[in-house]
């Protein structure tokens, strides 16, 4: 098994040929870095947990190989699993208008879910 050089004490806990193998996918409007096995907190995904999802892959590298041209990553499938469901820090809104009387306060917690990956189809 390889080493992480910055830890050499660590031990990888997936087989040589998928440590150079990822993906960057589109996940909730923004771009992630995905291997399989990773678990990524996203925006609210439609579904239960267990269930399985297809994630917009944009770029694919497998060691040397780079796909990066739609129709090659029209054959590709970034495959994950819905772990749960969770909520984001709360974020608290406040209006305020000088000498009016006018205040409001408001809260909010972004829903957020925990997908797993599973598999990276090329």
């Amino acid at each position: 098994m390889p080493q992480d050089p910055r830890n050499p004490d660590q031990q990888f806990d997936r087989p040589e040929s998928e440590l150079n193998v990822y993906a960057i996918v589109r996940a909730g409007g923004r771009q992630e870095k995905v291997s399989v096995g990773d678990v990524l907190t996203v925006d609210k995904v439609a579904g239960e947990p267990g269930e399985s999802i297809d994630l917009q892959p944009l770029l694919l590298v497998d060691g040397s190989t780079v796909t990066a041209t739609s129709d090659q990553l029209a054959k590709v499938s970034v495959t994950a699993e819905i772990v749960g469901a969770t909520k984001g820090p709360k974020i608290v809104i406040q209006h305020y208008k000088n000498k009016t009387g006018y205040k409001r306060r408001q809260g909010h917690r972004q829903p957020l879910t925990e997908v797993k990956i599973t598999a990276i189809n090329a």
